[in-house]
């Protein structure tokens, strides 16, 4: 509960629900203590009565054992020895008896851990593995269809994407880009059809050797606790300082760093809370320019970041994109400004590719998408009173 609540803490705030958050914690605590209270109740009658049970045996030995010595049955060595061995015994099943709560929760606990190292991946490593000796960064999707579950997310997609060339993912959200980037990164396997890297079918290649070519820019990046140097160098933790800077440098993030008060050993604090999300975004540029990867996924990279920071981003992704194979998915289209091509998507499939004048001269799905891009921005910047003839256009824009 408190990992659910904590990290929203400032949407508690928001709507001044702090009351209700504390309260539900007071109920799972109360909740927490009767059960435990439970638990020490069954236990300090268990073993009382196991001591007690123990100790009426010992008793009853003794007292046939005194009766049998009266009667020169036995020795009192023999009785001697007899309470010897059966003191021992008790002490055993006494033992026993207390690793019964120890040995249900071990059992529950390692239930968690076999149903972990049991999971089937749904990505499994091929069974005989294909190395590429030098990837060129070819992407080629065939007939590529995606489900989850019963719902039919991508259907029948085909793409060539040409080695250093950057493609534009466009379209309404839950038209199928994220998807589409998730089976090209291989975080899911296809339903239908095939992803060609160079040629060879991805679900071929051993998966750690084939992300080691992607790099990963997500709109919002996570940092990992540590400092700055550690998470521009995570993907490659034996980098030297020198190539760190270097990729610093290149994603416009070196400066910023300098003025931290103990630099590049400055802590980002937990998912990096320590830094602004302009600057968390550089660091995450800067982690994927390290690796030097030959193929570029960026999802959503400048869209929660105001237009100043917008500009340092898009310097940095400048430098980033170049001479790779790049796929971007943006809503603010002017972000896509340096694409070879633009691919516009809608209900899982590709409804139009080319460029932006080719696609603004079709007047279709791109064109109908830039053209409400383009009424929002006029009606953000329009200062005027609200008036009927405003509010329609707004609505108008926003439909």
């Amino acid at each position: 509960m408190l990992a659910d609540t904590i990290p929203g803490i400032r949407v508690v705030k928001a709507f001044a629900q702090e009351k209700r958050e504390a309260q539900r914690f007071r109920e799972a605590n109360r909740h927490n203590l009767a059960v435990n209270d439970r638990l020490n109740r069954t236990w300090s009658l268990f073993s009382p009565t196991v001591t007690l049970m123990t100790e009426i045996g010992l008793l009853v030995v003794w007292a046939f054992g005194i009766w049998q010595v009266a009667h020169d049955q036995i020795t009192v060595g023999v009785l001697t020895a007899f309470l010897a061995y059966i003191s021992r015994f008790y002490t055993r099943l006494d033992s026993m008896s207390r690793i019964v709560s120890v040995t249900q929760k071990a059992a529950a606990g390692a239930k968690r851990i076999f149903d972990i190292l049991d999971h089937v991946s749904s990505v499994p490593e091929p069974s005989k593995p294909v190395h590429l000796e030098r990837v060129q960064g070819r992407i080629e999707v065939r007939g590529v269809g995606f489900r989850y579950g019963n719902r039919a997310v991508i259907r029948g997609v085909d793409l060539d994407i040409a080695p250093g060339e950057m493609i534009g993912l466009v379209g309404h959200s839950g038209s199928g880009k994220s998807t589409l980037v998730n089976l090209i990164c291989r975080f899911y396997d296809v339903s239908e059809g095939a992803v060609r890297l160079d040629g060879v079918d991805i679900r071929a290649l051993p998966i750690a050797e084939f992300r080691r070519h992607i790099g990963l820019v997500l709109q919002e990046p996570f940092l990992f606790f540590g400092t700055i140097a550690e998470n521009i160098a995570y993907g490659k933790p034996d980098a030297t300082r020198a190539e760190i800077v270097a990729a610093a440098r290149a994603a416009h993030a070196h400066e910023f760093i300098l003025r931290l008060p103990q630099g590049y050993d400055s802590l980002v604090g937990e998912r990096g809370q320590g830094l602004s999300g302009g600057e968390r975004q550089r660091i995450s540029i800067a982690r994927a320019l390290l690796i030097d990867p030959k193929i570029l996924i960026l999802d959503e990279a400048t869209s929660s970041v105001d237009t100043e920071t917008e500009k340092e981003i898009q310097k940095a992704l400048d430098n980033l994109v170049r001479g790779r194979t790049t796929l971007a998915i943006a809503h603010r289209l002017s972000t896509l400004r340096r694409a070879d091509r633009l691919v516009v998507m809608d209900r899982g499939q590709i409804v139009e590719v080319g460029n932006h004048d080719q696609l603004m001269a079709r007047e279709g799905h791109y064109y109908r998408l830039y053209q409400a891009q383009a009424r929002n921005v006029d009606t953000d910047l329009d200062d005027v009173a609200p008036t009927a003839s405003t509010d329609a256009k707004t609505v108008t824009a926003k439909s």
